[in-house]
């Protein structure tokens, strides 16, 4: 996954891109190229994620038994698998979603010790 520009990649911590398929797929089943759109939309268009990230990721997720597949037709009448989120995955999602809020309070924290400090 990278930033649009080439310039500000943005290297992202692992396991962020499972957390942002699944909570995607939150939404509903969708194909491999539906995913990264509505990634790269609902971010402004900040995050782009590239096939070589994204095709990895799904395989891995099915292994987990987060998401599951099944062959279909896309919007345009291409064969596609759709992907969707199981049982197991929406548990998943939760746990994911806390420890990234706990991630991002930690760093938060630390990026702005000018406000802890005059607490002191």
């Amino acid at each position: 996954m990278s930033t649009k520009g080439q310039q500000e990649r943005l290297e992202l911590l692992q396991g962020t891109l499972d957390l942002l398929i699944l909570r995607t797929l939150l939404l509903g089943a969708a194909h491999g190229h539906a995913i990264a759109k509505a990634i790269e939309m609902r971010s402004d268009e900040v995050l782009q994620v590239e096939q070589g990230s994204l095709y990895p990721a799904l395989h891995r997720l099915i292994k987990r038994g987060w998401i599951s597949v099944q062959e279909g037709s896309s919007e345009n009448n291409r064969r596609a698998k759709f992907y969707r989120l199981t049982a197991r995955g929406r548990r998943q999602l939760a746990v994911e979603t806390g420890k990234w809020d706990k991630l991002a309070g930690a760093i938060a924290r630390i990026l702005m010790p000018a406000e802890q400090e005059s607490k002191s």
